[in-house]
């Protein structure tokens, strides 16, 4: 369980069908995936009427696991792509990761960069 490289979540919040499209441009800033789960805002922008009725759009959550070396790069693309810049398309945060396991092959990578170096 020793890992050498210093890993950061990235979590992207965005609306319902946007996701796809911050993991493609994630992946070209060099980050390996992602996972998309679903959610429901409770924001101030978040609420719309329909017939005096409450609406919450869906939302869709990104979890990015990145090396902490990449994470500003693809952040600045997630931001761009996403618009996140502009009110209401939604947020991005950066959390540090303590401890990771079962991300075998991103070791296996790390280790074969190393060896080239």
């Amino acid at each position: 369980m020793n890992n050498s490289i210093l890993y950061d979540v990235i979590v992207t919040i965005v609306n319902k069908g946007h996701s796809e499209r911050v993991v493609d441009v994630s992946k070209k800033a060099g980050a390996e995936g992602g996972t998309i789960l679903n959610g429901r805002g409770t924001g101030i922008h978040e609420q719309a009427k329909l017939f005096s009725i409450t609406i919450e759009p869906e939302k869709e959550i990104i979890l990015t696991l990145i090396d902490r070396k990449k994470t500003d790069k693809v952040l600045q693309a997630i931001m761009v792509e996403a618009e996140l810049e502009k009110p209401g398309k939604g947020i991005a945060f950066v959390l540090e990761v303590e401890r990771t396991i079962g991300i075998c092959h991103l070791m296996e990578n790390y280790s074969q960069e190393q060896s080239e170096e």
